[in-house]
């Protein structure tokens, strides 16, 4: 009986917006991009630290099986050779962008953020041109590089180490992008550690992602360390804002996505967020174990594994991330979208 319980259960088809999680095993820090066709593009941390490879899929559950293509590999030596961390796959005036984090074969904690491009159609073909260092300030441990466009300018998130003034490991930037590869000089921090939730085993914010509706343009970010202390936090402006003015952001007071040892969802973090298929229910993208202990440095235990499930909106057009609810359980729950919100 239990084994036929069991099957049942098991050979259950999945609904709408349901997922056959995790999508990737030993694929952190996931990102996805959806091009104009259709197709989704899918990116992330392998856990080797040396190389950047892509997937692509006409459906997001169709990332589960799609086959890795690597489209770069580390250096021997110098700059770009070792800790090759966190890509992000964006297209930009037809063109591909890698945005991605990287340590040197010689000194692995020397992190800066680097880019590659692409002119292909499809960036699982054609040839990736390494475009160097995007330099920014003060470009100490720099990584986590994410880009979005609002009101006709490019804007560039990413992380780097905390005004000298504070005692933190890393916050967030932003600024103007001057062209898909340059930073404008002006750079502000728009959110540094400083709620418990954010300084467990680190003082660590990190990770952006950016999803604009209903009125604002909504970052979430990752606190603390990688075990399963690692968490969501966000961060918010209203949309016609001046976005490089750290007055303009306000943070929730509390993580909005973190642990559920009931779940067995671990250190929930580094997310990206994406459509679905039907072109207008919003989709996460994130990483996890399931498990809470860890031997040794959570950075190298490989088993944060990439999941997704449907990101809800409350009446007053927040997000509501459903932290006491399974992933596929978010497909069945009713949504109360404004009507202001609108298409990235």
């Amino acid at each position: 009986m239990l084994l036929l319980s069991g099957g049942a259960v098991h050979a259950q088809k999945l609904k709408k917006n349901q997922f056959n999680n995790p999508l990737a095993l030993q694929r952190a820090d996931p990102h996805v991009w959806k091009a104009s066709d259709g197709t989704y593009y899918f990116v992330a941390t392998v856990p080797e630290y040396d190389r950047l490879e892509i997937r692509s899929s006409k459906t997001i559950n169709g990332i589960k099986e799609a086959k890795p293509v690597v489209v770069w590999r580390k250096h021997e030596k110098g700059p770009m050779g070792n800790h090759i961390w966190a890509p992000e796959l964006h297209q930009i005036n037809g063109k591909w962008y890698i945005y991605f984090a990287a340590g040197s074969a010689e000194d692995k904690w020397k992190i800066r953020k680097y880019a590659l491009s692409n002119a292909s159609a499809d960036p699982t073909q054609g040839e990736w041109k390494e475009e160097g260092e995007i330099v920014s300030q003060p470009n100490q441990f720099t990584l986590d590089a994410t880009t979005f466009e609002h009101k006709g300018q490019r804007y560039m998130i990413w992380v780097d180490r905390g005004a000298p003034d504070k005692v933190t490991n890393t916050s967030l930037y932003i600024a103007r992008m001057t062209s898909p590869t340059t930073l404008d000089d002006k750079q502000v921090i728009i959110t540094q550690p400083e709620f418990a939730w954010e300084i467990q085993g680190h003082r660590v914010n990190e990770a952006p992602a950016v999803l604009i509706r209903n009125g604002k343009v909504f970052v979430t970010f990752s606190a603390s360390a990688t075990d399963a202390n690692y968490c969501l936090g966000l961060l918010w402006a209203e949309e016609g804002a001046d976005l490089l003015d750290t007055a303009s952001w306000h943070k929730l007071p509390e993580p909005v996505f973190y642990t559920n040892e009931r779940l067995k969802r671990f250190g929930p973090g580094h997310n990206s967020f994406i459509v679905a298929e039907d072109g207008k229910t919003d989709i996460m993208i994130y990483h996890a174990r399931d498990y809470k202990d860890i031997k040794g440095e959570p950075l190298y235990d490989p088993n944060r594994h990439t999941r997704a499930r449907v990101l809800r909106w409350t009446k007053d057009g927040m997000p509501d991330f459903g932290q006491e609810l399974e992933d596929n359980e978010m497909a069945l729950k009713k949504t109360k979208r404004s009507k202001k919100a609108k298409k990235q």
